[in-house]
């Protein structure tokens, strides 16, 4: 839990180690003033690691309170954990659905309901819709598994959006690219997301932002992302 922690948090968390409070506090104020980055992005990055990292706590109820204060949404973060469940399983943003939905009832919110998505984005038949993925992806996914690369088409076309206020393709780069820092999956997907993210607009200056914000969530998986972004960016 660090990020934007509030006065409040670190009394909470003064009461159970002192010490370690003081430690979360720097840490906090050090990252959050990271500039190229938005509050938006900050949170859903925070969101994003307490999840992969099944910490849905104290940690989670703080970062979804401080994304609140700033004007993101319960529905923006259930459209995050929907887009994640792609990368990080669907067991682990099932638990992340439940924690929100607790929140809510807990804070009398009750969150927009999202539109049911098209049935040719939920079918894998001749009625589905073309698949989203660029044609290198496919062929990449082809010499794998063609049963995988139909898994990745269903996954793709349930995750293109279908509203105000879904994540921008840049913001998607940049959590999906955060997934790959959690997973060490630092080879052929850490460098679509991060292209993903250049193409929504980023530059690699906010990129390179990305992985600065995520290392607050284990320094060691950033210190082997940070070696495979810089060739990939220089």
């Amino acid at each position: 839990m660090t990020t934007t922690e509030t006065p409040a948090n670190l009394d909470r968390l003064a009461a159970l180690d002192p010490v370690f409070a003081q430690m979360v506090g720097a840490t906090a104020k050090y990252v959050r003033a990271i500039p190229e980055l938005t509050v938006r992005e900050k949170t859903f990055l925070c969101v994003t690691a307490d999840v992969c990292q099944a910490s849905l706590g104290m940690a989670f109820s703080a970062h979804v309170r401080t994304g609140l204060a700033a004007g993101v949404s319960t529905s923006d973060i259930r459209e995050l954990l929907r887009f994640v469940s792609y990368d990080c399983g669907y067991h682990a943003a099932t638990a992340g659905i439940e924690r929100i939905t607790e929140l809510e009832a807990e804070l009398g919110i009750s969150h927009e309901k999202a539109e049911p998505l098209a049935p040719e984005l939920l079918s894998t038949g001749p009625d589905a819709a073309p698949s989203p993925l660029p044609d290198a992806v496919r062929a990449r996914l082809d010499e794998l598994d063609p049963h995988f690369t139909g898994y990745f088409d269903l996954q793709s076309r349930m995750r293109t959006g279908h509203g105000p206020g879904t994540l921008s393709e840049r913001e998607r780069g940049l959590v999906s690219l955060s997934v790959d820092v959690h997973y060490r999956t630092l080879a052929d997907t850490f460098r679509t997301h991060v292209g993903r993210a250049l193409r929504g607009g980023a530059s690699p200056e906010d990129v390179r932002a990305a992985l600065r914000f995520t290392a607050q969530f284990g320094v060691t998986r950033a210190w082997h992302a940070w070696e495979v972004l810089n060739e990939i960016l220089d």
